[in-house]
């Protein structure tokens, strides 16, 4: 099985997402290390599924801003790449020789900020993550943002994406790839797991 593009499945929460995207021809699967997130998923269980699941990188995520603390989790489940919320964690982090992705929420940065933080150049983060806790509607200044953004990093767009336009999106933005959320329960800004199948059906190579 392959996809057209490259895809990250965020908050994977149990064995049947990740089996299911994984025999899908997945690129990267990505599960909470935050045990105050709804989403967490303790070590021995994130130990039975990466066991179960060959072929895609294992992205260990986190929203903590304490270098200690994104060691240890480091130490405890061993990822392929790291994910984190906080930019100016990039270049200490860079010396672990781990893929880096930087995830941006765009609910909570303002258009001035992401300029700011991108206009110095491209950053030190492997990917770029864009997803989003609230509703963000993809318009034209943001699309042109974008663009400009994902001419200097890899970019993955998380957010705004259905089975309906995500050819228009992957033909109109030069990213990388997107990034979908698995996840158990509906919450604002999650998409239920029907949903995630009808994109990753629309986006099988043919």
């Amino acid at each position: 099985m392959a996809l057209t593009t490259l895809v990250k499945i965020s908050n994977v929460t149990n064995l049947s997402d990740a089996r299911y995207c994984a025999g899908m021809g997945v690129d990267m699967l990505g599960f909470s290390m935050d045990a105050e997130s709804t989403d967490y998923v303790e070590p021995k269980k994130f130990e039975e599924i990466k066991s179960w699941v060959a072929g895609v990188q294992i992205v260990g995520e986190t929203t903590s801003i304490d270098p200690e603390v994104i060691e240890q989790l480091l130490d405890v489940y061993q990822p392929d790449v790291l994910q984190i919320d906080e930019s100016a964690l990039l270049p200490y982090l860079s010396s672990f020789d781990k893929p880096l992705i930087l995830r941006i929420n765009l609910s909570l940065v303002t258009f001035n900020q992401l300029d700011t933080l991108f206009s110095a150049g491209p950053v030190t983060a492997d990917y770029v993550l864009f997803e989003s806790t609230g509703s963000v509607h993809l318009d034209a200044d943001l699309k042109t943002l974008l663009i400009r953004i994902a001419s200097r990093n890899a970019v993955l767009l998380g957010t705004g994406i259905s089975a309906d336009n995500v050819h228009d999106l992957l033909a109109e933005l030069p990213v990388r790839g997107i990034a979908l959320s698995g996840g158990d329960e509906e919450r604002p800004g999650n998409k239920e797991f029907g949903e995630l199948m009808d994109i990753l059906e629309a986006i099988e190579e043919e």
